[in-house]
């Protein structure tokens, strides 16, 4: 039986669209997804599938949440209850109570105090990703918030993660770490973004070719917000699709140049 993901870990991402056909095009096109059928019984979610693995899913909103589409990443846990008292205990708010999903697990949806909705998952039949970092699936995530000392104090409340610095990091970049794995980054968002965009999380997908990724989001109507460039983690892009949602790709086996050795201890979880 695999083992299933440490608390915090980042498990699996969907997003909601208002066209839910038009999502699926651009993302097939992009990502090389193929779809499975919607599953009326569960608000018509559908799963994505790279080389036959699930990746992702996609649905459409229900009547009166209609806003604007963006990706959310979902955290494991082990007891989505006590992770959403976590939640509410340090500052945070939980939007959707723990609401079991069939046999498939356990979800709920928060907001941190600094503004970014994230998901929590309690993984039963469906534990989360089936593949990562191979092209399709998703690879990284960071934190995009406008309160970053907030941000860093209910995260390592709430998971056990512990904050580091990155050596020359942009806009206050962090990384934090699980069990000695980093798991996410948090960077603090700039005045380059107006300032009614709320605070988010950034969902990067992995892609064979990023250019060509670019390439077949614009043939969709999708804005290059960054990019494409090279780093020394893979060439890659920032992007908003035409209905909103925010996403990265890249291409991670054409690194350049040296990864920056993280720094001391930021801020670990007490005790």
């Amino acid at each position: 039986m695999t083992a299933r993901p440490d608390e915090g870990t980042p498990c699996w991402a969907d997003a909601m669209f208002t066209d839910v056909e038009r999502a699926e095009a651009l993302y097939a096109d992009v990502l090389g997804w193929t779809f499975g059928a919607s599953a009326a019984e569960y608000g018509n979610y559908v799963l994505a599938r790279a080389d036959g693995s699930a990746v992702a899913a996609v649905v459409p909103p229900a009547p009166g949440q209609q806003g604007p589409a963006q990706w959310c990443l979902h955290l494991a846990s082990p007891d989505a209850a006590a992770t959403a008292a976590r939640v509410r205990d340090h500052g945070g708010e939980v939007l959707m109570q723990p609401m079991r999903v069939g046999d498939f697990g356990t979800m709920c949806l928060a907001r941190e105090p600094g503004g970014a909705v994230f998901g929590v998952w309690q993984g039963d039949t469906h534990e989360g990703f089936e593949a990562t970092a191979v092209p399709g699936a998703y690879c990284w995530a960071e934190i995009r918030t406008r309160e970053p000392e907030r941000t860093d104090a209910f995260f390592t409340a709430v998971f056990d993660y512990t904050v580091r610095g990155i050596e020359g990091g942009m806009n206050g970049f962090r990384v934090y770490d699980l069990g000695g794995r980093t798991v996410l980054g948090r960077m603090r968002m700039t005045d380059d973004l107006p300032p009614e965009t709320p605070s988010y999380i950034e969902v990067y997908f992995t892609v064979a070719d990023c250019d060509a990724a670019v390439a077949a989001a614009g043939r969709h109507g999708s804005a290059v917000r960054y990019g494409p460039a090279d780093s020394p983690f893979g060439r890659w892009a920032a992007l908003t699709d035409p209905q909103g949602a925010r996403f990265s790709v890249i291409d991670i086996t054409t690194a350049r140049g040296e990864k920056p050795q993280a720094e001391d201890v930021v801020r670990a979880p007490d005790g």
